[in-house]
């Protein structure tokens, strides 16, 4: 989870992403009791959660629907405290994204949501469990009938905050499970290639090669959770000396609207003066098996240059050389013409002088 600071009196909260909540991830894991988390003020968790058994199924390690809009859904999460005190433990939904590390977490308590994070409410944000004790605590998930068609994720949070005097903080340790959710309609699975570049770094040698390096970003412009393939190749004028990337990883699961930035490194590409980047992205859609799809491809390009640095000072040289001589020439050139005009005009002076003397 985001670091999220709050001030009431004279603490701050940290908020303690657990282990746990890697049922929240994208590659999950089965459901335990959560240890030793970190962070300030931080102790054994010793609380676990788990989805309850019931016409959704017996052993599942999210929640996961597809219905249509105005549908509502009955569920319930189960919450079993394995400490030696009572535990009060908050619960709320929200919102899902994926991170900058490509990573599912999900939008601080508090933090507007306007998806899962909004619609789902249990029958109570805030329980007290015994120690050894078990509770079922329903929720629903209520999805509005003007609900835009596609896939939505989020999930359903258990929370508990406890002060560290010693570091004037408060600290909310959370454990929860992820909601998948798709509204039935119109499903348009869709990715983009956007801001597409490509650079060149080659040094000194005009002779040594040099590393390319093509950038662009992956939108998912559709309402479907996409993953893709990449491909991404580097070629010179006309399509020569084509230079293929190698061993580019796959982007996270993209939620719709959300964005992800490529960086792919091409090595020993020669200096080709003009370079050609073409990115491929073959998205990638999942179904509620597992099952995998690959979609049409899209693909982007872009322009760059790849001149060697010597060379180019060369050049650069060369020019303003040029430039100079020539500069010195105009010079030379206007002096030479104004002596050849004082010239003339002194002689033309002299004439007419001698000419009026001898009218004279």
């Amino acid at each position: 989870m985001k670091p999220h600071d709050q001030r009431p009196a004279r603490h701050l909260t940290a908020r303690v992403a657990l282990p746990l909540l890697v049922s929240l991830g994208l590659a999950l894991a089965p459901i335990g009791v959560a240890q030793a988390a970190s962070g300030p003020g931080s102790q054994d968790v010793t609380w676990a959660v788990r989805t309850a058994s019931n016409q959704f199924g017996a052993d599942r390690t999210s929640y996961s629907y597809t219905v249509n809009p105005g549908t509502k859904i009955d569920d319930a999460l189960v919450i079993g405290n394995h400490g030696d005190t009572p535990l009060d433990l908050g619960v709320y939904a929200a919102d899902g994204y994926t991170t900058d590390s490509g990573q599912f977490d999900l939008v601080v308590g508090g933090a507007t949501s306007v998806g899962v994070g909004d619609w789902v409410r249990s029958s109570s944000d805030h329980i007290t469990v015994a120690p050894g004790e078990t509770l079922e605590v329903p929720f629903s998930m209520k999805v509005p009938r003007n609900a835009t068609p596609g896939d939505y994720a989020g999930g359903i949070v258990t929370s508990l905050v406890e002060p560290d005097d010693s570091k004037g903080i408060n600290v909310d340790r959370r454990l929860g499970i992820r909601i998948t959710l798709r509204v039935g309609g119109d499903i348009t699975p869709r990715l983009a290639i956007e801001d597409t570049h490509v650079d060149w770094d080659g040094g000194l040698n005009p002779l040594a090669t040099g590393d390319a390096t093509v950038t662009y970003t992956i939108h998912n412009t559709g309402n479907a959770t996409l993953s893709a393939t990449q491909a991404a190749a580097v070629t010179g004028l006309f399509g020569s000396l084509p230079h293929q990337a190698k061993s580019i990883d796959a982007p996270p699961q993209l939620l719709p609207g959300e964005r992800w930035k490529v960086s792919i490194p091409v090595p020993d590409v020669p200096a080709m003066v003009v370079l050609t980047a073409t990115a491929t992205v073959t998205p990638i859609a999942s179904d509620a098996s597992g099952s995998t799809t690959a979609l049409t491809p899209v693909e982007a390009s872009a322009n760059g240059w790849a001149v060697p640095v010597a060379p180019l000072l060369l050049m650069v040289a060369l020019g303003a050389l040029v430039f100079l001589a020539l500069a010195a020439r105009q010079r030379l050139q206007s002096r030479q013409k104004s002596r050849e005009d004082a010239r003339v005009k002194e002689a033309i002076e002299l004439a007419l002088g001698n000419t009026a003397a001898a009218v004279e």
